[in-house]
């Protein structure tokens, strides 16, 4: 018989059999332990607590001023806590930075590169510097990099000349120049259009797919519900939601969807109790209009509301919420 494993998350170890030693958990990418910033009178960060999976894409999430940008510099060693610690694949930041930086890529608060200098230039002093890169390695990594991220064609024109959507681009350039074990990106796809979008979509999704724990800070909720695995929520400095994306939007008080063959009867009935319902279109590859619940009344008393007043109910659903009802609902409402 193979071998029988159980957890026990008390002690955040699982373990092979009875009697044998605990096998370790797969290590975090990065970790923060009551992290906390503050400048001057403003406290950015507030005792966050988070642990990013190793493999993840993670969305950080959060309106403006909730400490996106904060958390992600001192992620990087840019910014040293005024509290609290920051783990880096397995390493003390800022402390042991210079340990796991080679394999760290990043992109935070806009691309900054020499106006006079081409793209390619750019790319090729910043590429000098990589220590994981060897010399004779540098062009044809520039030139890859370049075509990669869709800037071949202008690899030899001004910076100054970019757009803001080839500066953009050509600070994507910069995690890709070699393989890292993480990336961590600030809105990446600011300034692109639709199609260069969908190349920052591809991009993430090849890095992960190569073994890279991704980062990516944004305000844009769509994009972060195509590419991501795992959401953080920030407002007002404070981490109010971290987990798997799917998880989060299964969970919590959403609307409740209710087929029955008495559409009508069954929102007089709702109605009348003080319940907020309507008919609404049908979901889920229903044929026929379906009555839409919203968010509040556990579902076994709007349930039994309606076997009471003699309405047949076929079928109780709750849909996942979508991304921005989730953030609305966490960033908006009581906490």
């Amino acid at each position: 018989m193979g071998a029988v494993y159980t957890t026990d998350p008390a002690a955040g170890a699982t373990y092979r059999d009875a009697d044998a030693a605990p096998v370790a958990p797969r290590p975090a990418a990065a970790r923060t332990i009551g992290l906390r910033r503050v400048f001057g009178p403003v406290v950015a960060v507030d005792g966050v607590e988070l642990e990013i999976p190793m493999g993840a894409v993670l969305g950080l999430l959060g309106p403006n001023g909730s400490g996106k940008t904060t958390l992600m510099r001192m992620l990087l060693g840019l910014l040293r806590p005024s509290a609290g610690a920051v783990e880096l694949l397995g390493r003390q930041v800022p402390d042991l930075a210079h340990e796991v930086l080679p394999h760290v890529g990043a992109m935070i608060e806009g691309p900054a590169f020499h106006p006079h200098l081409s793209g390619r230039a750019n790319l090729a002093r910043i590429a000098a510097a990589e220590p994981l890169l060897d010399t004779p390695r540098i062009p044809g990594a520039v030139r890859a990099t370049l075509h990669r991220v869709g800037l071949s064609d202008a690899a030899d024109r001004r910076y100054r000349d970019y757009s803001l959507g080839m500066k953009q681009r050509l600070g994507l350039a910069v995690p890709l120049l070699v393989r890292r074990r993480l990336v961590v990106l600030d809105e990446p796809t600011n300034g692109l259009d639709p199609a260069g979008t969908r190349d920052v979509r591809r991009i993430i999704a090849e890095m992960n797919a190569a073994g890279a724990t991704v980062v990516v800070g944004s305000h844009l909720l769509s994009e972060i519900e195509a590419t991501c695995s795992h959401v953080a929520v920030l407002a007002s400095g404070r981490l109010v939601a971290s987990g798997e994306l799917r998880s989060l939007l299964e969970s919590g008080p959403g609307a409740l969807v209710i087929t029955t063959p008495d559409t009508v009867r069954a929102v007089h009935a709702l109605q009348g109790a003080g319940i907020d319902a309507e008919i609404g279109p049908g979901i889920r590859g229903a044929p026929a209009p379906q009555v839409h619940v919203a968010p509040g009344p556990p579902a076994p008393d709007v349930v039994a509301l309606l076997v009471r007043a003699g309405v047949a109910v076929h079928e109780v659903t709750r849909p996942a919420a979508r991304l921005e009802e989730l953030f609305t609902r966490l960033t908006e409402g009581p906490r």
